[in-house]
Parts: structure tokens; sequence; C-alpha cells
């Protein structure tokens, strides 16, 4: 298995689909290479951007299997648990881990709003049944639990809870974590437009999404940012917020697969309820992504950075 550092860029990938609704694995293979050649430090399965809500356990498994055998160890391999009770969380944490998984996104209980003392003895029951190491998934604007500090206080004493995926809105969740907890949790930002400022407070990594489109762009932003080159860092981002801000839609599957699509590595496919975009609202996001496309910046030699004075100097306090 590979170590999981929670550290860097890791994609939450699509599922792309062939038109008879499979799972297409030759676009699939395409996306996940190019996720590696960019320089990509994990790979999260069975996310939102995975339309994991409507795969089959046999489907996530085969992922699972597909993608562990095509990364051959590169990188960890992460696998979303999103489940709508403990038995069955425990269950598909269980089978990740049997599969080969490296770690574990875990999102709060699906459905039942439960309140601070049932989500913390949720993620305390998972996290008591496997070995893996697990990253917290903290979104209460789209899945209505707040993961609060006094919350993470409590899991603190469960050693295979190692990060989070700060996906709050507030960046500055990610100074009061730090300021709470020291380097007890790894934090990874989860919000793309909010990305860049994450890592500037801090953030150890990016779960990001328009990744999948874009990925060079993505690794460039968050390796330029680590090595201090933030004026570097700062013209890709600055192209790049138009179509980072599709990431924070109720769309943002079809949004996001019709980028990557236009940019060669994904289908246009998605699996009902969902439904291929049209009309004036596939106009607007394609002349969104078209635009990034035709600007597209040339991008420095990203992965053989030198560290600026300033990063090295904090390296040493």
């Amino acid at each position: 298995m590979s170590t999981v550092s929670w550290k860097g860029i890791y994609p939450a990938v699509l599922t792309p689909f062939k038109k008879d609704d499979s799972i297409d694995f030759d676009m699939f293979q395409k996306n996940t290479i190019a996720q590696l050649d960019a320089g990509v430090d994990g790979i999260v399965l069975g996310g939102s951007l995975g339309e994991a809500s409507t795969l089959l356990n046999n489907e996530k498994n085969d992922l699972l299997l597909y993608t562990k055998a095509l990364v051959q160890e590169k990188v960890p391999v992460i696998m979303n648990i999103a489940e709508q009770s403990t038995k069955a969380a425990i269950q598909a944490a269980n089978e990740a881990e049997t599969n080969g998984a490296d770690g574990l996104m875990l999102l709060p209980p699906m459905r039942y709003k439960a309140d601070d003392k049932e989500t913390v003895e949720f993620f305390k029951a998972v996290a008591s049944n496997t070995s893996l190491p697990i990253m917290i998934y903290n979104n209460p604007a789209d899945y209505k639990i707040m993961v609060t500090l006094d919350m993470f206080n409590e899991l603190t004493e469960i050693p295979n809870i190692e990060a989070v995926k700060e996906s709050t809105r507030d960046v500055t969740n990610v100074t009061r974590m730090f300021n709470r907890f020291g380097n007890r949790f790894k934090i990874l930002t989860g919000v793309d437009p909010l990305a860049m400022e994450s890592l500037c407070m801090g953030a150890d990594g990016w779960v990001a999404g328009l990744v999948d489109a874009f990925p060079s762009e993505t690794v460039a932003i968050y390796r330029l940012v680590k090595a201090g080159h933030y004026k570097e860092a700062l013209k890709i981002y600055r192209w790049f917020m138009p179509v980072l801000e599709l990431d924070t839609h109720s769309k943002l599957v079809q949004y996001i697969k019709l980028a990557a699509t236009l940019t060669g590595i994904s289908t246009e496919e998605v699996r009902a309820p969902r439904v291929k975009l049209e009309g004036k609202e596939r106009k607007d996001v394609l002349a969104i992504i078209n635009e990034a496309i035709e600007n597209r910046p040339e991008l420095p030699d990203y992965m053989n950075l030198p560290l600026s004075q300033d990063v090295e100097l904090a390296q040493t306090l």
C-alpha cells in the first residue's frame, strides 16, 4: 500500500460513462494518466464528482481495483465513504480496505442530519473498524453537518483520523484549525475558488475538482505557492478563476465533465437523474471553458522549483 501524506493535489476524479450507461474505463484510464503525468499526489475515488450516489457497490469496487492496478503504487488511492448508516459505512470501509484502498475520505451520515454527538460517534465507529488513514470531509454547505473545532477535539484521540477536507467556505477555518490543533490534522482545501487563499494560509493540500479538466495548471498553482512563487501562482489562478467557480454549482458534475471533455480527457455522459447540459446553460458554460482553453497560460517548470528564501526560512522555524 502507498503511504498517504495528505499533502499536495488529490483529484476528486470523475467517473466517465459510455452512452449505454456503463463505466468508460478507457476514458477513466486516459484521465488518470493525465493526472499522474501532471504530478498529482493522490487519487480520490467515488466522491460527488465521481457520481458516487449513482454507482453500485460492485462498480465502486471495480473502480478501486482498476485504479490500484493502473497507478501501481505511484500515488495513494483514497476511497470516498458516503453512507446513510454507521453499519453501511463500516461495511464500505472494510470492503475498500480489502480491495486495496490506501485511505478513506469519510463524510458524516447522509440523509439524516445527525447532531454533534451522533456525528462524532459515527466517525469514531468507522475509524475503529479499519486500519486505513481517514480524511474527514467537512462540507456543511452541501451536506448540512458542520464538524466544529470541538468535534475535531474529540477526534484527536483517534489516531487514524489524520486529515480534513476543509470545505466550510470559510478560509479562516484553516487558521482556526492550526491554532487549535497545530499539525495534528493535515488540512486539504476542498473548494476550488478558495484554493490558493487556503494554501497561502498553510493548507497542506487541495482535493481538487477542475483538475479533472486542467491537471497541470492545478498542480502548478500548488507547487508554485509551496515554493513561495506567489506572483507566478496568482497569474495562473486569476486565469483559472472563472472555471474554478464551476466547482461550487449544484451541477458541478455536468460542468466539470463538459470541461474535461473539451480538454480531451472525459466524456460528457452523466448518469440519471442527472442529464447533460442543454440550451442557454450549456452555451454559457461552454463560453467560460472555451475562453480558458483559448487563453491557457504557459506554465513554468513547476515540478523542479527551487525554494524561495522566505520558504527556506519558514521551514527552519
